[in-house]
């Protein structure tokens, strides 16, 4: 870990002692992957014709695959079948860039230093099989008590369905809750839980 890694460590840890339970984002949170995400999307959409602008990608960080590409079938004025293109995208993902996944070391430590101390817990957009591919990858299977993800509740990310669904299966009320997130979406979905939550790209 770097010097700078190591005090954004630091924060985190003194930022999540209050409470009793952790929910982690995975993609650009625990694992350093917006990069290939973000490659395996406009892979996808030049299959489609579509040149799709990076930004669109940042903006939807969180939000479930299907529901991004019904987004872009939206901007770019394209029909998309939604669930194809977002198997398309993960079978890209999964292919060509998620073996390489590397963990984002101050938050993967955080996470260690706390099981078995809080309870933990994974709150994610993606699919399940591409999570738990992420998730062995870095080293973090095994580490938490649940697992939300992509079609798990009917809203996703911004929606505050997902966090409070995590709460339920760790029978932590929503206040003794702290959320990992490094996207807007994220971060609101846990304000309308009424959790408290860090950006950890803004340490």
């Amino acid at each position: 870990m770097t010097e700078h890694g190591l005090q954004k460590y630091l924060k985190l840890k003194e930022l999540a002692s209050p409470f009793q339970a952790l929910l982690f984002d995975v993609d650009g949170t625990l694992a350093d992957n917006m990069h290939a995400h973000k490659a395996a999307y406009i892979a996808t959409a030049k299959e489609y014709g579509i040149q799709l602008d990076p930004a669109l990608i940042d903006e939807t960080a969180g939000w479930p695959t299907v529901a991004v590409a019904e987004e872009i079938s939206k901007r770019y004025g394209v029909p998309l079948d939604y669930p194809v293109f977002s198997k398309r995208k993960s079978a890209i993902f999964i292919q060509d860039y998620i073996q390489h996944t590397q963990p984002i070391d101050f938050v993967r430590q955080t996470l260690y230093d706390f099981h078995g101390i809080k309870s933990i817990g994974i709150v994610s957009g993606g699919s399940r099989s591409t999570l738990n591919i992420t998730l062995d990858v870095i080293q973090v299977k095994g580490y938490y008590e649940t697992l939300v993800c992509a079609g798990d509740t009917e809203l996703g990310k911004p929606s505050p369905q997902p966090f409070l669904l995590a709460a339920e299966h760790l029978n932590v009320a929503p206040e003794h809750c702290l959320v990992f997130e490094d996207g807007d979406p994220g971060v609101q979905g846990a304000v309308a839980a009424g959790m408290s939550w860090v950006r950890i790209d803004q340490l």
